[in-house]
């Protein structure tokens, strides 16, 4: 008797999971980067020297308020130093890094010659 009412009380409990489950779905991303990489836009060419030239010191503000600024104060002691003839401009982002800074990258590509664009400390 045991033999005949196990397989049917094993049937049962497995079509009340069934039922009980089978509506509720989740939805996930898929990880898989896509098949075709994207189109890669080339570096500018390098300068030949620094001599003259003006290099912007750009913070986007990770790392605290004082992770880059206290870095490049270092690096234009060392450049007034060692190559006075290379001027350096510090500037932060306004706001997060990941807002666009239409102002700053318009004054880099008026008066710089080069830009030096991230995160110290």
């Amino acid at each position: 008797m045991t033999r005949k009412i196990l397989p049917i009380i094993v049937f049962i409990i497995l079509a009340v999971c069934f039922a009980a489950y089978s509506s509720e779905k989740i939805t996930v991303l898929n990880p898989t980067p896509p098949n075709r990489m994207v189109d890669r836009i080339p570096l500018i060419p390098r300068l030949n020297t620094l001599e003259g030239k003006t290099i912007f010191l750009v913070d986007i503000g990770w790392g605290g308020p004082g992770a880059a600024p206290s870095i490049y104060k270092e690096m234009k002691a060392w450049f007034n130093q060692n190559m006075p003839s290379v001027k350096i401009e510090v500037r932060s982002v306004k706001g997060s890094y990941m807002q666009d800074q239409p102002e700053l990258w318009k004054e880099i590509k008026e008066k710089g010659d080069a830009a030096l664009i991230g995160v110290a400390g």
